[in-house]
């Protein structure tokens, strides 16, 4: 597996690289967003690891760039900025995950490792049974459609970003919702546990963190809990 990390932090970029060839990934390394464009117009990579602060361009030009030549390599946004806004704008434009600075090694090795396994599949992101069509909007459990109306796929599309992650009913009423600040959180309880029952059988697993919000794993498809 190929990867691109692109970080102007050299130490930084330095321990995540050896840490990436530990686990067994070819990594190039780049510290700006031109050379990091280069490297991507020239050569194919399975996944690319992505700072926002970059000295010449925000990263978020890496993430428009693959979009716009629709170039299907997943990106794991690995940056300081905290911020629900910038977070959601992030997975808006294209990218598959989001992990804020200082990360633990083990978490940021096991998004990659998620990243990777949710890599497209042809025209289709694979994530557990299912099989995303993020183009059409549509989802398929073993290759048969699956009947999600837009609020469904909305949500689905927004977990299937962010596996193995606590994630926030905020930022699932943002997924959702956009701008309408007014939801609230027995309206997400809701959403929730109906969505719960529609992927029990799709080797998936969304559980409640009581105060936090919900994590959505790949598992045994017992529905959580």
């Amino acid at each position: 597996m190929n990867i691109l990390l692109i970080e102007d932090d050299q130490p930084l970029a330095d321990g995540l690289a050896r840490a990436l060839r530990q686990a067994g990934y070819r990594v190039d390394a780049a510290g700006t967003a031109g050379e990091a464009l280069r490297l991507l117009d020239a050569g194919a990579y399975d996944a690319v690891v992505l700072d926002l602060g970059l000295p010449d361009l925000d990263g978020s030009a890496v993430v428009a760039h693959l979009a716009a030549h629709r170039l299907d390599t997943p990106v794991l946004v690995l940056s300081a900025r905290d911020g629900l806004d910038e977070r959601v704008r992030l997975l808006d434009i294209g990218a598959d995950d989001y992990l804020v600075k200082p990360a633990a090694l083990d978490e940021f090795l096991a998004r990659v490792r998620a990243l990777l396994r949710r890599r497209r599949t042809g025209e289709r992101l694979q994530v557990g049974r299912l099989q995303l069509d993020t183009d059409g909007k549509r989802a398929y459990l073993d290759d048969a459609p699956l009947d999600l109306n837009g609020r469904e796929w909305a949500l689905l599309a927004f977990l299937a970003a962010n596996p193995g992650r606590i994630v926030s009913r905020d930022e699932i009423a943002a997924a959702l919702y956009q701008n309408d600040a007014g939801v609230s959180d027995n309206a997400i309880e809701q959403i929730m546990s109906r969505f719960r029952k529609r992927i029990a059988d799709c080797g998936l697993n969304l559980r409640t963190v009581r105060g936090l919000g919900y994590f959505f794993e790949i598992g045994d498809g017992d529905g959580g809990d």
